[in-house]
């Protein structure tokens, strides 16, 4: 690594879980910068270690940035390379940097992405949901007022929605999603690429009752359907029917239909039941009702 009149802050990835998952780039630049920024030193130790890598570290997170930058900013105009690192990720997604590279940029140093792991396009890519357009919302607001108004700020967003969020609040996140968005097609990727790494796919209100069920443990990355795209799926024609699921879905309208419910609960909960579509599942209501009316 050159070193020229002004520093070059290095931008790395690291692991979100399987220390593997790091790049012979980001090796390499880790060894070779004169100095690592990180944002637990305890934590980014170990990742080093690992990889025989014995560089100098210097912490940087949300509570010492107003007084480490000025010092780091200084090192990249005397010419030194800094490496930055988050605890796991790509450092300034939802995790401090966004200020030094600001910084860095503005004294004229040159800033290098060394891309690797990042939880949110891994929990996008296995979701089965559209991986474009995406809109990623981060940490939503720990307030209920804020956080309510985030998202009713993106309610009628029309493509996949990713949102980060902590063990501790994920069940009342999955509540206040149920009520700003409606029950869509979500799937809540848990602890990715750790040894309990699980990725639970269904709909909102299913995830909270699942999770009500299992107590949340881990970091937890929501990957939440559009607008339009629910839309688009309620509408779309039905392809070729699924024997099972079809039979699974009259069994719930016939059993409905004897206790008299309301038709939008028994579609409803036929629906969930067979996993059809509503629209599909409201022709088979009707041709149920037609064939008890004869």
């Amino acid at each position: 690594m050159t070193q020229s009149a002004t520093g070059t802050l290095y931008l790395v990835a690291t692991p979100i879980g399987n220390l593997e998952d790091i790049t012979l780039r980001a090796l390499r630049v880790l060894r070779e910068a004169g100095l690592i920024a990180a944002e637990d030193t305890r934590r980014t130790r170990k990742l080093l270690t690992r990889h025989g890598i014995h560089g100098r570290l210097l912490s940087l997170h949300e509570h010492n940035e107003p007084a480490r930058i000025p010092e780091l900013v200084a090192r990249l105009r005397a010419g030194e390379s800094i490496a930055l690192v988050s605890d796991a990720g790509t450092p300034g997604l939802s995790d401090p940097g966004t200020a030094l590279v600001g910084a860095a940029i503005a004294a004229g140093a040159a800033v290098v992405p060394i891309p690797g792991p990042s939880a949110a396009v891994a929990a996008l890519v296995a979701s089965g949901l559209p991986g474009v357009p995406v809109t990623f919302l981060g940490f939503l607001p720990a307030a209920p007022s804020e956080r309510r108004r985030t998202l009713e700020a993106a309610r009628t967003h029309p493509h996949t929605l990713v949102v980060f969020e902590a063990p501790h609040r994920l069940l009342r996140t999955l509540d206040a999603l149920a009520d700003a968005w409606g029950d869509r097609r979500i799937a809540v990727a848990r602890e990715l690429t750790k040894m309990h790494e699980e990725i639970w796919r269904g709909r909102v209100r299913e995830a909270a009752a699942y999770f009500h069920a299992h107590p949340p443990r881990g970091e937890f990355t929501l990957v939440v359907e559009g607008a339009a795209q629910e839309a688009a799926a309620r509408d779309a024609p039905a392809g070729p029917p699924d024997a099972g699921a079809e039979q699974a879905a009259r069994a719930a309208l016939r059993a409905a239909l004897d206790e008299g419910q309301a038709p939008f609960d028994a579609v409803r909960r036929a629906a969930r039941a067979s996993g059809l579509r509503r629209n599909e599942v409201y022709r088979l209501w009707l041709a149920l009702k037609q064939e008890a009316s004869r």
